[in-house]
């Protein structure tokens, strides 16, 4: 069973991890110059795990793994009385993305065979170990090049990729997860600081991820300007190349197509139906009525990781600002990973 021991050291990790991020960086030198290090290849490795998005996604991590929040997650839970192997094929479209199944894993009293995704190869193993130190090796976990003699698997890849995983692990308990994204619903009052909040939701990890916002529901009247407007403090990231890269060709398809797009220099708006949107392009549709919203979302609801919108708007949504600040009781796909191994 998850014990005191396992819990104390995840504390021990989120307070190792806040203090890199908060201490004065010349007093770190010698206590984290592995962590650095960590840092710094994943970079030279996935130009996308800049410094800053793996240091964004240490301070989320930091901030959920307190003894209170960590003991208020697992409270709804029971833990298996026979450990099993667990395959686990983690993806790499942001950092730490698969951070949160090797945790539910090990704190089900289960085994993790970790297969890393080769963008993200070296932020996870680090943690681990460092997690492993702080319980003076009390947990389990293995690192494999290929899923073999397991018990149950957690998947994660393309929706090409799910075909394959699926049919590959067809006899085999198994939580297969697919692409999906997130869209927001503005209704039309939100106010300059709201709308900034929602450029947070858009632009964190370059749109890469799930959570990362790529349609825009908007009222038939809202100006567009005023998104613009209030997503200009993310305009440096025009300035990552491989970013650029994607903005300039996916200009360069719309001008030589003739289709219609607004435009400001790193981001473009395009008036299209399609949940899923370039990169560097957010697709938005302009609504009447609320219920046009609601059969919209209702359809697609397999291909939508989370909604963002105000609360009066009663759409089951987060606040603008919050897709990126996901709580150890969020589930990708919206699959309780907790009561899938709690019954192994």
């Amino acid at each position: 069973m998850h014990t005191e021991n396992q819990v104390l050291g995840l504390t021990k990790l989120g307070r190792y991890i806040h203090t890199y991020l908060t201490e004065d960086p010349e007093s770190q030198a010698e206590n984290y110059s592995e962590l650095e290090t960590v840092i710094r290849k994943s970079q030279m490795e996935n130009p996308w795990f800049t410094i800053e998005s793996q240091k964004f996604a240490l301070e989320e991590w930091a901030g959920l793994l307190t003894e209170g929040t960590l003991r208020h997650w697992l409270e709804g839970y029971t833990v298996s009385k026979t450990p099993k192997k667990v395959g686990l094929i983690l993806a790499g479209n942001i950092p730490l993305v698969g951070f949160h199944d090797v945790i539910s894993v090990i704190l089900s009293n289960h085994i993790p065979l970790i297969k890393l995704s080769s963008k993200d190869r070296h932020m996870i193993p680090f943690l681990l170990g460092k997690w492993n130190e702080f319980t003076d090796g009390g947990i389990r976990y293995e690192m494999v090049e290929k899923l073999e003699s397991f018990d149950a698997v957690i998947a994660t890849g393309s929706n090409n990729t799910a075909r394959y995983l699926e049919y590959y692990f067809k006899n085999h308990l198994s939580i297969i997860r697919k692409n999906r994204t997130s869209v927001a619903v503005l209704k039309g009052d939100e106010t300059n600081e709201e709308l900034q909040l929602l450029a947070e939701d858009i632009f964190h990890y370059f749109g890469l991820g799930c959570r990362n916002v790529t349609r825009l529901f908007i009222p038939k009247d809202f100006l567009i300007d005023r998104l613009f407007e209030n997503f200009l403090n993310f305009s440096d990231i025009i300035n990552h190349h491989k970013y650029a890269n994607n903005y300039d060709y996916n200009r360069a398809v719309y001008l030589l197509n003739q289709d219609q797009f607004w435009d400001n220099n790193f981001v473009m708006l395009k008036e299209d139906e399609k949940l899923f949107s370039p990169l560097s392009v957010i697709n938005f549709s302009r609504y009447e009525s609320l219920d046009e919203v609601k059969e919209f979302l209702a359809e697609h609801s397999e291909d939508i990781q989370c909604v963002v919108a105000k609360d009066e708007l009663g759409l089951d949504s987060v606040p603008l600002g919050e897709a990126q600040h996901p709580g150890l009781n969020t589930y990708a796909d919206n699959v309780d990973t907790m009561k899938f191994l709690e019954v192994l």
